[in-house]
């Protein structure tokens, strides 16, 4: 495997499913939709950051780390992750939250809460400002703090989805199936990233796209091949990677970002009243959405097997009743 030289630490219900949309394709009228369940990794509800956690808990216990620290919004399912991975672990968890703590804890705050971390929150400080600030604290104190970056997304995080390219692939194989495209929620870059060196490196002939819940295609591509490119050298692979070799849609930020609009709630409901598959408000309600209108303007061709990459988040949904 490409990863196997790589300190890792088990945390992830792998391999994931692989599931057909049957009933979500008739409805309209093809590409075949297929959906790669990463929202069933099984870390306190699940998710795409599990996969990078296997690789930055690795990292942080083998240079003697006590503490994870990182940063989000309140309702980070990242941060969420990250405290049920240091639970696990025995490491201690403090998050740093941007803005100010809200009224009510639910979603994923409270699982936060439930996980043992400590919550700080930024107020008006920038957030990777506020971050630093406190990982100096905890220095202070005596702590051995370990930074997980936001969203995982840098190279020994990234790891984790070259990996699961390789096993998406592997049962690829063993079900005869082949994905014309892959479709996914793109920010910090990570996932998407890892998947690139792993499609690259294996030979995967489809298309990957990211549709953006937050940054500009632009400096979302940047972001991009720098990661993939510092992943593969990590890896000792040899690709660099140039900004236009992503496929990144910027054209469904709506309100910004976690602003839940008329195609978030579209797609939530339409998934779950047709398939029983749950999206949550912020990334894969986003993704799917954009998936959805890219399907409807033809985009996609009624033949092609598309592959939704659901990077979880379903804790979020309970933070937001106004969706039903």
């Amino acid at each position: 495997m490409l990863t196997d030289r790589r300190p890792r630490v088990s945390i992830a219900h792998l391999p994931t499913p692989l599931e057909p949309l049957p009933r979500l394709t008739a409805h309209l009228g093809g590409p075949r939709l297929w959906v790669k369940r990463d929202d069933q990794t099984g870390l306190a509800t699940g998710g795409n950051k599990t996969r990078k956690l296997e690789f930055l808990v690795a990292h942080a216990l083998a240079r003697g780390a006590d503490t994870l620290i990182t940063c989000g919004a309140a309702q980070s399912n990242h941060a969420r992750q990250t405290a049920a991975a240091a639970a696990k672990f025995g490491l201690a968890c403090t998050l740093v939250l941007r803005g100010e703590e809200p009224p009510q804890t639910q979603g994923n705050l409270l699982l936060d809460r439930w996980l043992g971390a400590k919550v700080v929150w930024t107020g008006d400080a920038p957030l990777v400002e506020r971050l630093e600030e406190v990982t100096e604290e905890l220095r202070a104190d005596g702590r051995r703090p370990y930074v997980v970056p936001y969203g995982g997304s840098n190279p020994v995080g990234a790891t984790g989805y070259v990996a699961a390219m390789e096993e998406l692939l592997a049962q690829c194989a063993r079900q005869g199936l082949h994905f014309d495209r892959i479709v996914l929620a793109s920010s910090s870059g990570g996932t998407q990233a890892g998947l690139a060196v792993g499609a690259r490196a294996l030979g995967y002939a489809g298309r990957i796209m990211g549709i953006s819940v937050d940054p500009k295609a632009d400096a979302l591509r940047h972001t991009l091949a720098g990661l993939a490119t510092a992943t593969a050298k990590h890896l000792e692979l040899r690709p660099s990677f140039a900004p236009e070799d992503f496929a990144v849609e910027d054209g469904y930020l709506g309100g910004g970002y976690a602003v839940v609009g008329e195609l978030e709630r579209e797609a939530i409901h339409l998934v779950a009243s047709t398939e029983g598959l749950l999206l949550d408000p912020v990334y894969t309600g986003r993704a799917f959405g954009g998936l959805l209108d890219l399907i409807r303007r033809g985009v996609f061709s009624p033949e092609e097997r598309v592959l939704f990459w659901h990077t979880g988040g379903i804790a979020g949904l309970f933070a937001r009743p106004d969706l039903v």
